[in-house]
């Protein structure tokens, strides 16, 4: 790591928390307690007042708004600062360190009034399990969207051409919406999968997402559709079940109670028989009030159930 970029993560560090052991500072940054303290006494000719801890453990805090400059947010900005670094943090993106780090400077930062309003703002997420994303690649696609450059990158072993386009969060993942130029339309790549290569590729001019929403579109295609955020097969059906069971498990559909034994739920998926299945999870009788194809696709479905039981 060069000096200036150790030296960065190091004053992070010591704004991250109150006492730093002078051995567990030298373990972080990968270098000599040695060099740690020739890095804090860089830190104090440039007015950071750093202090020694002594004891057995001895090391180094860096003394409450050390000649910082003031960061200005309004109330609202700061909770919405506060919430999306929390997220962050049980995101499940590999970013959680990072996170962690930046909303402890953050908060170091603001007046008191309001440190004490952030800290009133505690998310209990719930973590998505996405795989971790390195910060550094990242930074590489972001600098690529806004460059207007063409990206090459290998994905699952394979070298690819596109036109990167937005950095879309789904799910506890991070997605790129590219115009693919192998493919001549758009396609989605996780990030965490793709590797991207240097130098990068000749200068395009931007096209016009469909619909002009990024995220939109990227959730229209993992539903299977084309056009609108929507489900290109939707039905409504009669469950013999309580709503109230039927309620958790239900996700972007409606649910609506008819009596103690049963209730109406309208419900998409990307296939008609999809659909039937996804109906059946909920271990009840089933009566289809529509469309046609959605008693078509429970026919089907059957059919299929019935000749892998027969098989066994």
């Amino acid at each position: 790591m060069a000096t200036s970029s150790r030296m960065l993560t190091l004053l992070s560090l010591l704004q991250a928390r109150r006492d730093w052991p002078a051995q567990r500072l030298a373990a972080r940054l990968e270098v000599s307690e040695r060099t740690v303290r020739r890095d804090i006494d860089r830190l104090r000719e440039l007015g950071y007042r750093i202090h020694a801890v002594m004891g057995p453990d001895g090391g180094y805090r860096l003394e409450a708004g050390s000649e910082l400059p003031p960061l200005l947010f309004d109330d609202e900005q700061a909770v919405v600062l506060a919430l999306a670094l929390q997220s962050l943090e049980v995101g499940g993106s590999g970013l959680e360190d990072a996170a962690g780090r930046a909303l402890a400077t953050v908060r170091q930062l603001m007046p008191s009034r309001l440190r004490h309003r952030v800290d009133a703002v505690r998310v209990a997420a719930i973590r998505q399990g996405g795989a971790p994303v390195d910060a550094e690649v990242l930074a590489t696609l972001g600098g690529a969207i806004r460059d207007g450059v063409t990206l090459r990158f290998d994905y699952g072993g394979s070298p690819r051409r596109a036109e990167p386009h937005r950095l879309v969060a789904r799910g506890g993942r991070t997605y790129l919406l590219t115009w693919d130029l192998d493919r001549d339309d758009w396609r989605t790549f996780r990030v965490d999968r793709l590797l991207p290569r240097v130098p990068h590729g000749p200068r395009f001019r931007e096209r016009e997402i469909p619909g002009g929403d990024a995220a939109a579109f990227v959730a229209a295609r993992f539903k299977g559709s084309q056009d609108a955020d929507a489900w290109p097969c939707v039905g409504e059906a009669i469950l013999s079940v309580p709503a109230r069971d039927v309620l958790p498990y239900i996700g972007d559909g409606t649910v609506e109670a008819l009596d103690d034994g049963r209730c109406r739920v309208i419900l998409g998926s990307w296939s008609w028989i999809g659909l039937a299945a996804s109906l059946g999870r909920f271990d009840a009788d089933v009566e289809v009030v529509g469309p046609p194809e959605l008693a078509e696709g429970v026919a089907a479905l059957a059919r299929r159930m019935s000749s892998a039981a027969s098989s066994a």
